[in-house]
């Protein structure tokens, strides 16, 4: 076949995936997804052969693709009935679902941080009376992670635009950014789903909008005079993104079903931490904080990765320690205050004619990377006489 790659060959005979790859083509899968698969295997085969092998313990085991792909019993969508007796909604959830069997490390990953946090959004789902299904949302947008962020601006869990995140009561500062917050965008992205909901009578519908806007998304239905999320002809992202959370419902229902058997040591834990109310005199060195909760600065990062920076600014803040830190915490947490007053406050330093922040950080004495976090200066401006710059006390006890 014109324009095969020249190392699939070679794939077929160390992989049972060269012949559904070789299908693939036949399929109309999406060359990039193909070019990406291929090269994945063949790293994977390379790096990792153990995992080549049904014998190595913990490896996938996946069945044959063909019968992976028979979804015969009924499948719904929060509730909805999915047509699979139409050809092409037949087509495009098996689709998805094969993309998602190939990519068997993201899956993998999928399943181990599951009971980190769908627990907490089937909590928070329950309690709003909301369909349970709306938790693969937040694994097709962000696979769970918190840091996520697309090329048109979306960030977080539930990959919300800073127009759209402010709108569900999400703080978004150059200091706090609640989109990667788990527990405040997720009570954000319930109220959105209610809302689309509202609007547009379905579950279905409101997912929909959710990828594509709900201005979009009623345009189209008004133009093509339906309804029914099957039959509308819409952007492809959107078109393909019900199917991409029917495939991650189908293997995390039953990974085991599609060769990912797990043991529970294999899950990454649940989230565990104590919360306690942070008040800030003054912009606040996270090293305080994690000083006054006995862990470290990688620590109060990692659990609260909407705070941006290394410092928090004027305010009071309610913040995630570690579970069991929250005890003592305020008593060490003032005493820290404290410290800090008799160390001095910090100082407003005013640039000078002939300053740069080399010779700034040098005339007091800190390293040059300290004064520019504390800044948060970007290094690609110069700076200019009257500019102020804060200088922190430093004392290390």
């Amino acid at each position: 076949m014109q324009g095969e790659p020249r190392f699939l060959p070679f794939l077929n005979s160390i992989t049972p995936m060269g012949d559904a790859m070789t299908r693939a083509r036949t399929m109309g899968i999406d060359r990039r997804y193909l070019k990406a698969i291929l090269l994945a295997s063949l790293c994977l085969w390379v790096l990792f052969p153990s995992y080549a092998s049904a014998d190595s313990p913990g490896a996938a085991r996946l069945p044959a693709l063909a019968e992976a792909l028979r979804v015969v019993q009924p499948i719904t969508f929060c509730g909805d009935m999915v047509p699979l007796s139409r050809q092409k909604v037949r087509e495009g959830l098996e689709r998805e679902l094969l993309l998602s069997l190939w990519n068997q490390p993201q899956v993998l990953l999928w399943l181990k941080r599951s009971r980190r946090y769908l627990p907490y959004i089937e909590q928070m789902l329950a309690e709003h009376d909301m369909p349970d299904d709306l938790k693969y949302v937040a694994i097709i947008e962000s696979d769970l992670r918190p840091h996520a962020g697309s090329r048109k601006g979306a960030v977080g869990f539930w990959q919300f635009m800073k127009g759209t995140g402010r709108k569900y009561g999400l703080v978004i500062t150059s200091d706090i950014d609640e989109r990667r917050n788990f527990f405040a965008s997720t009570e954000a992205a319930l109220r959105h789903f209610r809302a689309l909901h509202v609007l547009f009578g379905s579950w279905t519908l409101a997912a929909a909008a959710y990828n594509m806007g709900e201005a979009g998304l009623m345009a189209e239905i008004l133009e093509q005079e339906t309804r029914d999320y099957y039959h509308l002809y819409l952007p492809l992202e959107t078109q393909h993104y019900i199917f991409r959370i029917l495939s991650v419902k189908l293997i995390l229902r039953d990974p085991a079903a599609y060769g990912f058997t797990l043991s529970d040591s294999d899950y990454y834990p649940p989230l565990t931490f104590d919360r306690v109310r942070v008040t800030c005199p003054q912009r606040m060195p996270l090293r305080i904080i994690a000083r006054a909760a006995q862990t470290t600065f990688k620590t109060i990062k990692e659990l609260n990765p909407e705070i941006r920076g290394y410092s928090l600014p004027r305010g009071e803040y309610s913040v995630l320690v570690p579970q069991g830190a929250s005890r003592g915490f305020q008593v060490r947490y003032d005493h820290a205050l404290k410290h800090l007053s008799t160390d001095g406050k910090k100082r407003i330093y005013i640039v000078k004619r002939g300053d740069n922040l080399s010779s700034i950080a040098e005339k007091f004495g800190i390293p040059l990377p300290l004064l520019i976090m504390w800044n948060r200066v970007d290094i690609s401006r110069p700076i200019y006489p009257g500019d102020r710059l804060v200088i922190y006390p430093q004392n290390r006890s």
